[in-house]
């Protein structure tokens, strides 16, 4: 199978396609270079081994899970549910959720072709970020096993914690790069999405089972500048989904300005572009 990080790969898509996909102001913004990329971690990095759904009913309750999803399409965030509970109700709700996390870490797996896309950044000099709401131990034992290292990386110890902007900028002001230089990708929409989009920064969300193309999420204002879907029979590979070209400063400036990552699906071998 060849790869999609090969050359004849880093193409433009015709211009109908992006008019159809990005609004015109993006397309024709003023050019800019790839500088940083930050990644999730579960989900995005490695493969998603921890049912949520599963930790959300253990911690809520069958009745508050079903209350508190209705009124988040988006997605629940747990962390920030239990932050006014008591402390007793918190430690327990903590300790669901370490154990939850615990088991993940038993499993973990990392993304097919995550490898290979961080040496290809690492050839084009772009730097490689790790926000999670992961803690610190996982993170750890991220870099341990995979031996891929990425700095920063915030887990959840780095407080406030995504959704919030804070941990991106701050990984912004270490590299002394401007958000719109960074791209933010991740599989979560309220988490990672939100995070790029309030820092500023240029968002890609990884939609393994395209999830967020049902009715439910259609009328939601949050959108990222782009989202990937491979439908519910494959799993995304990093390996087959980006390829750079915002990298090269001796590109076209048309190719400058359309292009910063491109992503390709899968089945069709098609690319499409980020503005």
């Amino acid at each position: 199978m060849p790869s999609f990080l090969s050359k004849p790969f880093l193409r433009l898509p015709p211009k109908s396609l992006l008019s159809s996909h990005f609004p015109m102001s993006t397309v024709s913004a003023k050019p800019r270079r790839l500088r940083g990329v930050v990644f999730d971690m579960d989900g995005t990095l490695t493969v998603p081994v921890i049912d949520f759904a599963a930790m959300y009913r253990t911690v809520l309750g069958d009745d508050e899970y079903k209350r508190i999803k209705a009124e988040n399409p988006s997605g629940i965030d747990i962390l920030h549910h239990i932050e006014n509970w008591s402390p007793d109700k918190q430690r327990e709700a903590y300790q669901v959720i370490a154990d939850f996390e615990k088991q993940g870490l038993d499993r973990l797996q990392i993304m097919p072709g995550a490898a290979e896309l961080c040496g290809f950044l690492d050839a084009k000099k772009i730097r490689r970020g790790l926000i999670t709401r992961n803690v610190k131990e996982a993170v750890d034992l991220f870099h341990q096993r995979f031996g891929m290292m990425f700095s920063p990386a915030l887990s959840r110890e780095f407080r406030p914690y995504k959704p919030n902007p804070a941990p991106l900028l701050h990984i912004c002001s270490t590299w002394d790069i401007q958000p719109n230089e960074v791209m933010m990708v991740g599989d979560s929409l309220k988490d990672d999405v939100a995070c790029g989009k309030q820092a500023g920064a240029v968002t890609c969300l990884l939609d393994e089972k395209g999830r967020y193309g049902s009715q439910e999420f259609a009328n939601l204002d949050l959108k990222p500048d782009f989202k990937q879907d491979l439908g519910t029979s494959e799993r995304i590979t990093m390996e087959t989904t980006f390829s750079c070209s915002w990298c090269s400063s001796h590109e076209h400036p048309n190719r400058r300005q359309a292009n910063s990552m491109a992503l390709h699906a899968a089945r069709s071998g098609t690319s499409f572009a980020l503005p």
